[in-house]
Parts: structure tokens; sequence; C-alpha cells
């Protein structure tokens, strides 16, 4: 597959690299964990095969030879040589022809399978690319040539894309408390729940930023020493304001995490929130 259109941020994602934090390797992988399962689903790819993940605005790409694809994700309009065809379904291209992935309708990021994955070479065991720590390949670029891997004999399966949920209008997130609540003063804390946030523009693989509800206070000075953060772990910084870790965040900080979201829908859901969505923090059950 040939990039003719590379978008605003374009980047190869599977699964990640879990199991690599002692050795200073972030998780990495894709950031809605459900719309890529399904994007691999309907080729009837292995579960773990490498996908390209889009920001907003989609990528463009010519096919060398025949192949399937399928974008999820976020809904977008989808051409295939200048025809709309489905999203959310098996789609073959024959040689030559042009994939036209456009810009997100709601959501922020789309996933595009390719029958086969993307072949390009793992790195620690994967194939995607990590912003923070930059392992595995660089984001998309006009030009870009992506290896198609060989596919599978099993026949297109086909899969219910509509049963995924939806763009948010409000980012709900679960949140256990911990490990350093302590840091923070009751009053604040007790106003988290109900404090009106919104999704920051500065948001990114890294983090989901907030912005615009009131500074969680400190109940204690000083720093901590660097700890191991997790996949969800809201941290906050000395604005007061916090930050959800997603799947490219680093495996150490000293900011203190006031609670943690879980893995699941919820991180899900903050891939697709746009800035602006509010947020809402809610006890986790």
């Amino acid at each position: 597959m040939l990039v003719l259109r590379a978008g605003a941020l374009t980047t190869v994602q599977d699964r990640g690299r879990p199991g690599h934090a002692h050795l200073g390797v972030p998780r990495s992988g894709a950031l809605d964990t459900a719309a890529y399962a399904l994007a691999n689903r309907l080729l009837g790819n292995p579960p773990d095969a490498a996908v390209l993940e889009t920001t907003l605005d989609g990528v463009a790409l010519r096919a060398a030879g025949p192949v399937a694809v399928a974008v999820t994700g976020a809904p977008c309009p989808v051409r295939v040589s200048g025809r709309p065809v489905a999203w959310g379904a098996a789609i073959r291209l024959p040689a030559g022809a042009e994939l036209e992935v456009g810009r997100a309708e709601s959501g922020l990021r789309s996933y595009v399978a390719v029958r086969g994955g993307v072949a390009v070479p793992p790195v620690l065991g994967s194939r995607s690319t990590d912003l923070l720590s930059g392992l595995g390949p660089a984001p998309l670029s006009a030009g870009t040539t992506l290896p198609v891997g060989a596919a599978g004999p099993a026949p297109l399966p086909g899969a219910d894309a509509y049963g995924l949920p939806g763009a948010p209008s409000e980012l709900l997130l679960p949140l256990r408390l911990g490990p350093r609540a302590d840091w923070f003063t009751g009053e604040s804390l007790a106003g988290l729940w109900c404090s009106a946030l919104r999704v920051s523009p500065r948001s990114n693989r890294i983090g989901l930023r907030t912005e615009g509800g009131p500074a969680l206070v400190r109940a204690r000075a000083g720093e901590l020493p660097s700890e191991g953060m997790v996949l969800g772990a809201v941290q906050v910084p000395p604005d007061g304001l916090p930050v959800v870790f997603l799947a490219d965040h680093p495996v150490t900080g000293g900011y203190p995490v006031v609670g943690v979201v879980p893995p699941g829908r919820a991180l899900d859901a903050a891939a697709q929130a746009r800035p602006g969505t509010p947020v809402r923090f809610v006890r986790a059950r």
C-alpha cells in the first residue's frame, strides 16, 4: 500500500508492548481497543495484526495489488477511486485502486485494517508506533510504502460494526482513588466528583489533558520520587488539572496519581473524545 496522503497523524498500531515497563519501554498500541479489534475481525486477521490509526482527517492509500480493507473507529466517509463504499465492513480493492478515508464525522480516531496486516518490522514484539519513546515505525508520510502480510485461508467473516458505542457527548471516567489521593485535600477530592472539566486541545496519545474545572488542591507540599505509572493513571501536575494516561504514557512519573481509570470502554471512549468534550469522573464500582 502506497501512502498518498498521511493526514494529521497516522501511525501503525497493534496491541502494543506490554510487559516491558521494567526496561523503561511504554506499552503503546491502539488507543480504541474495541475499534481496533473489530477492524481485524472484519477481515479475519489475527487479533494482534497491525493496522493504521488515523487522527481526525483520515488517510489516502493506493493498493499495489488486490487486497481487502476495513475502516472502523470514528465514523467517516470512505471512498474507493472516488466511489463511496461502506464504513465498518470489508471492502475489496483491485490493484491500483485508491482508498480515501475522510474526515471523522464524530469522534477522533479511525482504524484502517488490511487483510494480512500491516507488516512493518516488529520492535520488541510489536509493530506499534510509540510517540513518546520513538520505538516502532515513524508516523506515516506521503510516499511511504507499507508492506502487507500474507492473508490467511479463512474467508472474510464480516461482523456487526454497529454494536460499538459512538463518540461520547460527555466522557464519563470511572475512577478508583489512590495511590496518592491523600496528597489532596478532602474538600478538593469531594469536588472532583462534580467538577465540570473539558478535554484539552493539548491531549494526545500520551495523555488526555483536562481544562476548565477547579484545580485539585494539595494537602501536602514537596514532590514525590519517580514511581511506576500504569495505563489509565490520573496524574495531577502542578496546575491541579488531571491528566489521564493513555497508551503512550511514560513508565514512571513524579507527580501524584490521584486515582486510576480501569482499562476498558472508558479509555476507548477517551480515545474518541474531541477537545471541548465535557469530562466527569465517577466512582468506579
